[in-house]
Order: structure tokens, then sequence, then C-alpha cells
């Protein structure tokens, strides 16, 4: 045709080129997710050793507490019920007393060791709770009101206790139930026996910033 238009051919560019840069960008972004899934096996890894190691640690003081506690569980002095240490009334104190008696005093010795160890590094707390059984206290010198303060009494004499035997008194603090939440009946000599007791529990220690309030210039 006489009338064909000049450059009617168009010139293709060359694909190789930019099907290698297209490679190029690929591989590194493959190269970068590799490298972020070995990173994040590598610190899965660390954390599962150091967790590993903890859980040891922990299982360790676990028995060394319960090796100290198998005596007393075996002589029925204590009691052991979801982590909670039970403490007969009757080898701590005198009925209607607060004063340690000579066994209770060589009891809480043998735990305190134990228990120090099992609060280390732990985030956790003790509370060292008092109760009574129904009965009105029946104190000569009038020394307590009501089960209320005797429970108290008993509480805070086991916290100190506790202390003067290398518990950290940061780490250990007393609660008082009277005859609240009984573990038997109050209707013989041997429920309120049961009833009369001291408990240690470890729960988690309150946070910092929860204890923290708000203080102004004013007094």
């Amino acid at each position: 045709m006489s009338d064909e238009i000049d450059g009617g051919v168009e010139t293709t560019a060359p694909i190789w080129p930019v099907f290698a840069d297209l490679m190029s960008v690929l591989l590194g972004a493959f190269v970068l997710i590799l490298v972020g899934v070995i990173g994040v096996q590598l610190e899965l890894s660390s954390r599962l050793d150091h967790e590993v190691k903890q859980r040891q640690i922990e299982a360790q003081r676990r028995k060394t507490l319960e090796q100290a506690l198998a005596a007393p569980l075996a002589a029925g002095r204590v009691t052991l019920v979801n982590g909670r240490i039970g403490i007969s009334g009757s080898v701590l104190f005198a009925l209607n007393s607060d004063q340690l008696q000579p066994a209770g005093r060589d009891l809480l010795k043998s735990l305190a060791g134990p228990l120090s160890e099992y609060l280390k590094a732990r985030d956790e707390i003790l509370m060292v709770s008092g109760f009574t059984d129904d009965r009105q206290v029946r104190d000569g010198n009038h020394r307590f009101a009501d089960n209320w303060e005797l429970s108290a009494q008993r509480a805070l004499t086991v916290t100190r206790a506790l202390i003067d035997d290398g518990v950290p008194a940061a780490s250990v603090f007393a609660a008082a139930f009277g005859s609240g939440q009984p573990v038997s009946a109050n209707t013989d000599d041997a429920g309120r026996a049961k009833n009369r007791r001291v408990e240690i529990a470890a729960m988690p220690r309150p946070s910092s910033a929860a204890g923290k309030s708000s203080t102004g210039d004013g007094s």
C-alpha cells in the first residue's frame, strides 16, 4: 500500500532485566521473612528454655516445702489443702491464748526456711489467717473482746514468728476471720478443735502501681 504509515512497527522493550529485578525483590523479601522466622524461633526456644528452668526451680522449692511438711502432715499437726497450709490451733496456742507453745514455735521455725525459699523469684506474698470456733472467748484477763480480736492476735503472733525466723517482712501479712469460714461443724469438741486454726497461703503480690495513690501539695 502506498499510504503505509512509517513507524507502524513498535519496538518491544527487553523483558529479562525487568524479570531479574522482580526476582531480586522477591528473593530479598523471602530472605527477610526467613530471617524473621529464624529470629522468632530462636526467641521462642530461649523463652522455652527459661520457662523449663523456672519450672524446675519451682518444682524443687515445692519439693523442699513438701519435705518440711511431711512429718507434721503425717502427725496430723498440719493440713495441706489447695496450697493452703493449715496448722491446728492446739499445736500453736493454748485455749483462749495468743502465746505460742513450744511445739508450735518449733513447727513455725521448721517452716520459715522452706517458705522463704518458695517465695524467692515469685511475685507472691503469704497471708497468715487466724480462725476460731464459735464459742465466745473465755479469757480471765479480758485481753480479747471477741473471737475477731483473738484470731487477729494469733495471726499476728504467727506472722511475727515467721519474720523472726527469716521470712521477709514485706512478703507476709496477717488477716483475721474470727469464727467465720469453719472447716468443720461447731457441734462437738472435735469439730471446734478443727476450726481453731491458722492458715498460711501464698497469693499474688498486689501491684505496686495499684498501691500508689495520687498526692497533692495539701496535707
